[in-house]
């Protein structure tokens, strides 16, 4: 790995992720009962390959609110990642039902539909 991608550029991006997770923190902080900070956090320790702490808060997310489509799909697509079907499927459905079809249209191509 290059001097500049290893010291420079992946720095800067920890750095500036640490940041965004700082502030979705002290949202959470401000506002517990918000879900918005939960998922935000959530695809940011995605990215940041930490799964079991993305799925623990998106599940908090659609517990505050069942109707968070984006976060319902944040999770299908866990659950798909993860080969849980029954889980993908219920999630998919649930977010497309909420207004974000991206994961149950992933489904319908490539997975037979569980009932």
């Amino acid at each position: 790995m290059s001097f500049w991608r290893k010291e420079v550029i992946e720095f800067a991006l920890d750095h500036e992720t640490r940041r965004q997770i700082d502030e979705q923190l002290a949202w959470i902080a401000r506002e517990p009962a918000n879900a918005k900070p939960y998922y935000h956090l959530a695809q940011l320790y995605r990215v940041a390959h930490r799964q079991e702490d993305a799925l623990g808060l998106l599940l908090e997310a659609v517990r505050l609110d069942p109707a968070f489509g984006d976060a319902h799909n944040a999770l299908a697509e866990i659950y798909i990642a993860r080969a849980d079907d029954a889980a993908a499927w219920c999630h998919a459905r649930l977010a497309a039902e909420h207004g974000n079809g991206a994961a149950l249209a992933l489904l319908e191509r490539y997975k037979t539909p569980e009932k």
